[in-house]
């Protein structure tokens, strides 16, 4: 069931069927390169563990998570976007994974717009937190063009880690 539509994106809750879709975008280095979790995932296996256990396991209990990022062009899972509550800060944390060669065509910015507002009109989430390692130049041009505000950063395993807010108006 499709949860989010956008002129060029869909989203909706993984199955154990995208665990080859999520192989491809974990184990990108590329991908993973400002995530914290690079390397983590590394088969078929592996994948599936994520999907049944992190994502499928967020469904459930929290009633959201990490959504399936379907490019409707090509009807290929391309990432992720989505948000997922985040028990070290206790906040719904927004974030996004493309495929590099998704990279640079406004659809991470397409696909965390209408996730946000997914989360703020369904979901009914007021104070959503994102985070993005300085180096991604990239995550924090969106969060700001987005209006997130930046509340404070820490160091983490060598990177600067800035972390943003934002709150329904």
């Amino acid at each position: 069931m499709i949860l989010i539509d956008t002129p060029r994106l869909q989203m909706r809750e993984f199955t154990l069927a995208d665990k080859e879709a999520v192989l491809d975008f974990a184990s990108c280095e590329k991908v993973t390169q400002y995530t914290g979790d690079a390397g983590m995932v590394k088969s078929l296996d592996d994948a599936a563990m994520v999907i049944r256990d992190v994502w499928m396991a967020e469904y459930e209990r929290y009633g959201y998570g990490r959504y399936a990022l379907i490019h409707k062009e090509d009807n290929k899972v391309i990432g992720f976007c989505g948000v997922k509550f985040d028990k070290r800060l206790n906040a719904p944390d927004i974030g996004y994974r493309l495929l590099p060669q998704y990279w640079g065509q406004g659809l991470a910015t397409e696909a965390v717009t209408a996730a946000l507002k997914y989360a703020r009109d369904a979901l009914k989430l007021d104070r959503i937190i994102a985070v993005a390692v300085d180096e991604n130049v990239a995550s924090n041009k969106i969060l700001h063009k987005l209006g997130f505000n930046k509340i404070d950063s820490y160091i983490d395993e060598g990177f600067r880690i800035y972390r943003y807010e934002s709150l329904s108006s």
